[in-house]
């Protein structure tokens, strides 16, 4: 029986990157959806690599994210965020992980279009605030009401999540769970993946 299970997973991966072919793999979605862990464990899975987008905006800009946001205001950082995104997009396949505010910006969602396949790893609040409520590290909730913060950038910005190739559900299940589920939604090319 294992030996059953572990064809069908084999088989699985090999049709999803067959399905990716020579294109980025894009994680979007709001802080927490699990864009970084979960797209590392798929890259893992698809045998390709993996980038978070924040950690080589660190890297090259020397600074942290709140430190950007702090020094240059959220303007100046997205356009930041655009020109390493649209860098990172030009080799490929890879599993690139966005910041949450990434696929907002017009110009860096017309490179996603263009050299990607754009996966939105959507949740609802309460899984997402159970995920970031206790960091102090996201530059956007530093407001007298984090969660009521959280809640208006789900109703500004889903509308524009929802432009995604693919759409899939994070909830509260094991990683295994969502990584096959993101694998299974690059094969069937469906729009979205069962609701939580």
């Amino acid at each position: 029986m294992s030996e059953q299970v572990l064809t069908l997973g084999e088989s699985l991966r090999d049709r999803a990157r067959a399905a990716l072919g020579t294109r980025n793999l894009v994680l979007v979605g709001l802080m927490g959806a699990g864009k970084s862990s979960i797209g590392r464990l798929v890259a893992n899975q698809l045998g390709i690599p993996f980038v978070d987008t924040d950690i080589e905006i660190e890297r090259v800009s020397r600074m942290t994210i709140p430190e950007l946001f702090a020094a240059y205001g959220e303007e100046e950082f997205r356009a930041l965020e655009m020109r390493v995104i649209k860098r990172l997009l030009k080799g490929g396949p890879r599993v690139v992980s966005t910041g949450g505010g990434a696929f907002i910006n017009e110009r860096t969602r017309r490179h996603v279009k263009r050299s990607g396949l754009s996966v939105w790893l959507k949740a609802d609040l309460d899984v997402l605030w159970e995920r970031v409520g206790k960091r102090e590290t996201r530059p956007l909730l530093k407001t007298d009401n984090p969660k009521q913060t959280l809640e208006r950038l789900m109703t500004a910005r889903y509308p524009i999540y929802a432009e995604a190739d693919l759409v899939v559900w994070s909830r509260d299940v094991s990683k295994e769970i969502m990584v096959n589920e993101v694998l299974v939604a690059i094969v069937e090319g469906r729009q979205e993946s069962k609701t939580p």
